[in-house]
């Protein structure tokens, strides 16, 4: 008869896991979010950026004090550079409406008072 053991492996705890960064997939889906929305007149995009931008600092600096104990890095830059995007698109698209309406004031108003006056 052969002798068998059976030994339980156990996996040794590790108390040093990696954890992920807390805000990396909500920057992710903001920062996604504010490119689409930035044509919405453009103040949608920028409010999603803004708040996609300072979530990703605050993240950004638990990084970068200790890299070794968090995961999610790459969500948390492409979640940045998506919130810049929009950023950028939506505050292109505000002041590119800020001026139609100034074109269009400007053009109009004197037609209106003068068919008023008359």
């Amino acid at each position: 008869m052969e002798n068998y053991q059976t030994e339980s492996y156990h996996e040794p705890v590790r108390l040093n896991r990696k954890r992920p960064l807390p805000n990396a997939t909500t920057v992710l889906v903001l920062g996604i979010i504010s490119i689409p929305t930035s044509f919405c007149y453009g103040i949608i995009g920028i409010i999603l950026g803004i708040i996609a931008l300072v979530m990703a600092k605050s993240d950004l600096k638990l990084y970068q004090e200790n890299p070794e104990a968090y995961t999610g890095y790459e969500n948390l830059s492409a979640g940045r550079i998506c919130a810049i995007i929009g950023l950028s698109i939506g505050s292109l698209f505000f002041l590119f409406f800020i001026l139609y309406i100034t074109i269009v004031a400007s053009v109009f108003l004197p037609v209106i008072s003068a068919a008023a006056a008359s």
